[in-house]
């Protein structure tokens, strides 16, 4: 099954580029954001919506993700979100199991000023120019209606449910799961 999915060598969107939009400047990520990153998903607010985050969350485990997203091993997009020079989160478009996968994080401080539907729908308009015709997936956690209203505003459909283990909660949580199409994105009702 995922040998039907698998993705080859000359399907890949290259470097992470940098973006900018009206308010943020999506950048390619530095080992000198460990400590932003270490502040924000130290934050159990933050770090329960997700499923690979431990708990507690340091300088150290933000260093560890910071080696591996900046080795240039994989053909990974990993955003640093910065406002006014200030990394507030991040977004990144992985490749799982031949599956392009978008996933996000917001410092909470920085909720409910549409900082997240900005970043993504910038970063998913520059992936979809370099990898035309793909699907994405992505999810949301069932008690994390802030994050499938950013997803579906960009277009995402729901294609099912499933439970998820979340290291930060150490328990299964149920997620959402949603995927977008090129053809959804270009039609999608919430453009910024």
């Amino acid at each position: 099954m995922l040998a039907d999915r698998a993705v080859t060598a000359a399907a890949m969107p290259g470097p992470c580029p940098v973006i900018e939009t009206s308010r943020l400047v999506l950048r390619p990520h530095r080992m000198q954001d460990a400590d932003a990153i270490a502040t924000s998903l130290g934050d159990f607010a933050v770090a329960r919506m997700l499923t690979r985050v431990p708990v507690p969350y340091d300088r150290e485990d933000g260093r560890d993700w910071l080696n591996m997203v900046t080795s240039g091993l994989k053909p990974d997009w990993h955003f640093a979100i910065t406002l006014d020079g200030v990394h507030v989160g991040v977004v990144s478009l992985e490749l799982r199991h031949g599956l392009w996968n978008v996933g996000y994080w917001l410092n909470r401080f920085y909720w409910g000023k549409g900082l997240m539907s900005e970043a993504v729908d910038a970063a998913l308009e520059r992936f979809f120019r370099r990898m035309a015709g793909i699907e994405i997936a992505s999810g949301a956690f069932a008690d994390n209606p802030a994050s499938r209203r950013v997803l579906e505003g960009r277009g995402f459909r729901v294609i099912g449910m499933r439970d998820v283990y979340s290291k930060a909660r150490g328990q299964m949580v149920p997620l959402v799961e949603m995927r977008l199409g090129q053809t959804d994105f270009a039609t999608r009702t919430h453009k910024p």
